[in-house]
C-alpha cells in the first residue's frame, strides 16, 4: 500500500494560509492542480535560456494527464531554445511585443494578440524579431 507523506513545505504553506504556495508545492509533487488563483508574483520562477520564465500550474487535472501553464519574457533577438516538439497540445497567446513563430519550419508574424495552436509532436518555436521584450503565455497539456 501506497500513502502520501506531505513533506514539511506543504504544512508550512497551508498552515501559513498561502494557498497559491500550496497549490504549487502540490503541483511540484505531480499532484492534481487544485482550483486556485497565482499571480505572477506568486509563480515559480526560473530562467529559460536567460530569459524570465513563470510557471503557474503544472500537474494533472480531472481531466488531463498533465497540464502546464506559465508565461516567458524574450528579450529582442531572443528565443527560449531551438524549435522543439513535445507529446502534448500546445496554445501561445501574445501579449505584448512582436515576433515569428514557426511551425513545421512555417514562419508566422505575431504581435501582441495573436494566438498559436500547435498539435502534438510537431517542430515549433518562437523568436523576438521586435526592438521590445515579447511577453507570451502558454498553456500545454496531455490528455
Amino acid at each position: 500500500m501506497i500513502s502520501f507523506m506531505p513533506k514539511r513545505r506543504d504544512f508550512l504553506f497551508t498552515a501559513a494560509g498561502f494557498p497559491a504556495l500550496a497549490s504549487l508545492a502540490a503541483a511540484a509533487n505531480g499532484s492534481r492542480i487544485p482550483d486556485t488563483v497565482v499571480s505572477e508574483s506568486g509563480a515559480t520562477k526560473s530562467k529559460e535560456n536567460g530569459q524570465d520564465l513563470h510557471i503557474f500550474f503544472d500537474g494533472s487535472t480531472p481531466q488531463l494527464q498533465s497540464m502546464t501553464a506559465g508565461n516567458l519574457r524574450l528579450m529582442p533577438g531572443m528565443s527560449p531554445h531551438p524549435p522543439h516538439q513535445h507529446p502534448e497540445e500546445e496554445i501561445i497567446f501574445v501579449t505584448e511585443g512582436a515576433g515569428e513563430i514557426t511551425i513545421e519550419g512555417k514562419p508566422y508574424k505575431v504581435s501582441a494578440g495573436s494566438a498559436m495552436y500547435c498539435e502534438p509532436n510537431k517542430l515549433h518555436g518562437i523568436t523576438n524579431t521586435g526592438s521590445k521584450p515579447l511577453l507570451f503565455y502558454f498553456c500545454k497539456w496531455k490528455a
